[in-house]
């Protein structure tokens, strides 16, 4: 199924979820949106943009929520990639709703996707590349990226997904002992969104739909991940960093 991705096929959009409340990481979420909060002295919404700049993706969207004005400042500052904002102040869509309301700003070529909580470190190579690299336009509406559970920082649960021998994704059963997380981090053809329902919904229902058509597919991470979901998570984030430092 994988295939080479030429220079001018590369993805050059992506979008980033940022318009939670952020209620697990309180306190911290009082009085900042969580995006703002700081791992190793940088803001989480930062560590996204880096990687995106480091693949030289030219536009980002990012919609926006709790305490919105203070992201629209803080991303005033960034030049690469160019900023684009989703106002989800009126009323938060959810993961897939925010997404549907951002499609005329992403266009109609398969986009990244970034939940601004989730915070890796590559592996052998490029994660996003890694992504585009195996992308096939035709075969699939999503290419999750996914990682063993017990690779997942700040982590706790059992996994989201069971992958085949051919990539194709399903839900894990009760039974399943082999299922990878969901990292937060894709790529997605915009194509998922076609028939979608109007208004919030989660992400998770256009998901099924993909699983049922033998259209999600999953590419398992080489590296490192961590879900900065919760102050003790930010403090185990913070811990593995350091010590990939020393």
């Amino acid at each position: 199924m994988a295939r080479r991705t030429h220079a001018t096929t590369m993805p050059r959009t992506a979008m980033i979820l940022a318009a939670g409340k952020g209620l697990r990481m309180r306190p911290l979420t009082v009085d900042r949106p969580k995006p703002l909060v700081e791992l190793a002295g940088k803001a989480l919404i930062d560590h996204a943009l880096d990687a995106l700049e480091d693949a030289e993706v030219q536009r980002a969207i990012v919609n926006i929520h709790h305490l919105g004005e203070q992201l629209i400042a803080h991303l005033r500052g960034w030049s690469y990639p160019q900023i684009v904002i989703s106002d989800e102040r009126d009323g938060l869509l959810g993961t897939g709703g925010g997404i549907a309301r951002a499609l005329p700003l992403i266009g109609r070529r398969p986009f990244y996707l970034l939940n601004c909580d989730s915070v890796w470190r590559d592996g052998r190579g490029s994660a996003l590349y890694r992504l585009a690299d195996t992308f096939d336009a035709e075969a699939m509406d999503a290419l999750l990226l996914l990682v063993p559970p017990d690779r997942g920082v700040g982590y706790a649960g059992m996994g989201d997904f069971v992958r085949g021998a051919d990539g194709r994704l399903r839900r894990r059963g009760e039974t399943d002992r082999d299922a990878l997380v969901y990292m937060g981090v894709g790529l997605i053809h915009p194509r998922l969104f076609a028939g979608a329902p109007r208004g919030a919904f989660s992400l998770n229902l256009l998901f099924d739909r993909a699983i049922a058509e033998g259209r999600l597919f999953g590419l398992v991470h080489e590296g490192e991940w961590m879900h900065v979901g919760s102050p003790a998570a930010l403090e185990q984030a913070e811990e593995r960093l350091a010590a990939g430092r020393a």
